[in-house]
Order: C-alpha cells, then structure tokens, then sequence
C-alpha cells in the first residue's frame, strides 16, 4: 500500500547556510511525522525486534519526557526535564537534545527553561514536564513546555527566541505541540483555569492572536495538537478542547466552526482530515469519535457530524487514516477498522496491554505499540490480521512517546532510553 502523496508534501528542500537542517520527504519534522497523521514513507521498516536483535544502538535520555523525536538531515531533536535535587519538588531544568542518528552520539544539549520548585504542578504518571513534541521548519526547531514557555532554538542549539506569555494552570503537566501554519505556531492552551489558543510569530517569538474558548467546561484542562488543514483553499486550524472542537483561522484566530460534545474533557488525540471530513475523539468523560465536515460556519453541531461511534474509542492514542479505512485503539488495548466514509464497522479486536502512544503505518503495515515496550504489528486492511508482536525490556517498559521514523528505522522513545530500531543489527 503507497501513498505517493507523501513523497510529494515535504520534497522542497529548504535553503539554508551549512549549520541548518535541510528537509526532505523522508524526515519525520513534527508529532506524527510530516503529515501530522502517522504515515511513514517507507516500506522496510523492521517488524520483528527484541533486546538483542534488530536494535542499531540505545542510548539513554536524562530526566523524563515523553515527547517524541522529531528528525531532519540525519539529525534527532527532542526534549526532557532533568530534576534539579532530590526532592520530589525539585526545580527541573527543561532541555532540548540533538543527536546524531547515525550512532546515537549527542551532538547538544542546552536548557531553554526552568521549571521552579515554587511552580508546583501535579504531574500525572503518564505525563512529564516535557511532553509536547517539537516541530521543525528546516532552519529552526521549536520547542514547547507548556505554560512554562515556547522557544525557537537553531539546529545548532543556539536560542533565538523565548516567549512565557501562554500562562495557564495546567492539570496533570503539559502535553498539546504546536503546529505550524504560514508562519505562525498555532498553540492550543486549556488549563484549569483558563481555555485558549494563541499563534506566535515564528520568526520573533511575538504573540500575534489569543483567542478564548467559548465555553464553560466544568474540567477544563486538554492537551491536544491542533491540525491544519485546507478546505476549498482556505486555511483551519482544528483545535479540540473540552467540550467542543473548534476551526481556527490561523492568520486572525477568528473562529470559523466549533463542534460542542458535552462533557469531553482532557483530550488528547490529534485531529485527522480526509474524505472532506475530520476525525476529532472527544476524551474522557464523553468518549466519542466524530467525523465532521469542515465546510459549515457557526456552530455546526446538529447539521455537519456525519457519523458518530462511541465503541472503544480512544481517549489517548491518535488515530490513523489508510485509504478508506480508519483506524484506531482504545487505551485499554481494543483495536478498530471502520469506514472513514460511513463508520461502518469492519473489525474488532482485542490486542494485549494499554495505550497511549499513537499508532504509526508504513509498507502497508500498523504499529500499535503499548505503554510497557510491547509493539503488535497489524496488516492495515479490512481484515484483521497480526503479524508479529515485539517485547522490549521484558514487557516492563515505560512507553508512552509515539514512534518517530528516520530512513528505514524505527525511534522508540522508553522512559529513560532512545532505540534505533532497523534490520540487521544486534
């Protein structure tokens, strides 16, 4: 199964002077890759993998963070809170990190952030401190903490730029990255206290519109990827929060549609768009998956979802769009195929363990990896079909980063390691 399209979206290289990352079609320059949707350009990418086979190196990763790696040009950039002292209320030092993906050497490491003692922030198990994932425009990375600040660094580590103005109170850490449009970082902020997205100039760090959710949820914290999208050659930016999903238009913030699903709220799962329609689940508390037509203004509630399933939906883990067929994974491990067209059900099956990272597909193949190292490759078909089922760390791991994918290898992202996942090492 080929999905040409791929090829064609990032095969302009950037140009850039000698120190930069160029982009092309195989670089993985956002969370979910370059589509934002889990599709890796690649057939061979390994299926079989344990501790001792088919594992080019591991390296590990100080602090914790579960963002997942983004790559360009042969190089890997991510993000991690490393504790300052032993306390359980110790300031953290918020860092980004280059590697070489080659061998897994670390070419920089530079802290952009602090998170102070005093700021102190119930961090759920399954989060961190540094969890959304960074984006890269080929001359610059981007990385994101949350209400603790956004900055643009060189792909030599040097800071360009710092903006702490996003201030909310977050719930259980940060989690929701940015996404890029015409410039512009597009940043959903849904905190307890307040709800709303804003847009910064990528190229000062300015805060160009900050627009409020117009609701009132009685949970008001999600962390969700806003996904770009163009209907009939006009610009949205899909931000879900709690309680409803809204388009954006990225130049002005002005809302142009919103979708309210009652008590949805801590939503994770980013947005995906095709058919003419865009697939938002609405998280916890409510647990839906709507299929929308974009095309409407106004609240198009009652008149623009065009189907509805409420069976073993996901409240965390993305889900994927094949061809005609959607896919997806409960957190507690139910994996699904509909029809994107009409939600008609085409399989059902139960696959071990829970889940939170988002599934990723390459060569005609699905890859659900679970939060304990456990990866179950599945056929992306109408059928149901399991072709192999990958253990790291006995089953014991904590893996709850999305893959990322560099040439014909797979990056797994565990609590406190990086692997290179290709064919033919040990």
């Amino acid at each position: 199964m080929r999905i040409p399209a791929l090829r064609c979206l990032l095969t302009v290289l950037i140009t850039a002077s000698a120190s930069d990352v160029r982009l092309s079609a195989a670089d993985w320059t956002e969370f979910r890759g370059p589509t934002g949707q889990g599709m890796a350009d690649s057939r061979k990418l390994p299926t079989s993998w344990s501790e001792s086979t088919n594992i080019r190196w591991k390296v590990a990763i100080a602090g914790l963070g579960w963002s997942s790696p983004v790559v360009a040009d042969g190089r890997i950039f991510l993000t991690t809170a490393v504790p300052v002292g032993e306390a359980a209320d110790s300031p953290h030092e918020l860092r980004a990190i280059c590697l070489n993906a080659d061998d897994g050497t670390e070419i920089w490491n530079v802290e952009v952030f602090q998170h102070p003692a005093a700021e102190k922030v119930e961090v759920h198990p399954k989060n961190s401190h540094a969890s959304p994932t960074p984006i890269l425009d080929g001359q610059r990375l981007f990385v994101h903490f949350g209400p603790h600040g956004t900055a643009c660094l060189t792909t030599e580590g040097a800071v360009v730029w710092k903006n702490e103005e996003l201030r909310y109170a977050p719930r259980h850490g940060n989690g929701g990255s940015p996404a890029l449009s015409d410039g512009r970082l597009i940043i959903s902020c849904d905190g307890m206290d307040t709800q709303f997205v804003a847009a910064l100039d990528k190229q000062t760090g300015q805060t160009l519109w900050r627009t409020p959710r117009d609701t009132t949820p009685a949970k008001g914290f999600s962390f969700c990827t806003p996904t770009i999208i163009d209907v009939n050659g006009v610009a949205q930016a899909v931000c879900p929060g709690s309680s409803a999903v809204f388009a954006y238009d990225p130049a002005s913030g002005r809302e142009i549609w919103r979708v309210d699903y009652g008590e949805g709220f801590s939503v994770v799962p980013r947005p995906l768009f095709g058919h003419g329609l865009v697939f938002v689940c609405t998280g916890f508390g409510d647990e839906q998956l709507l299929a929308i037509d974009p095309s409407g203004e106004g609240n198009i509630t009652s008149t623009h979802v065009k189907w509805s399933t409420t069976k073993a939906t996901p409240k965390s883990p993305s889900p994927i769009l094949v061809g005609d067929h959607l896919f997806f994974i409960s957190d507690g491990g139910i994996a699904s195929c509909v029809d994107a067209k009409t939600g008609e059900l085409r399989w059902h099956e139960r696959i071990n363990g829970n889940y939170s990272a988002s599934p990723t597909f390459a060569g005609g193949l699905l890859y659900f990896q679970s939060e304990t190292g456990i990866t179950t490759v599945v056929e992306a078909s109408d059928k149901f079909r399991q072709v192999t089922r990958n253990e790291l760390g006995d089953g014991m791991l904590r893996t709850f980063a999305s893959f990322a994918v560099v040439d014909d290898a797979i990056l797994l992202r565990s609590e406190s390691h990086l692997y290179r996942i290709e064919d033919g090492h040990k």
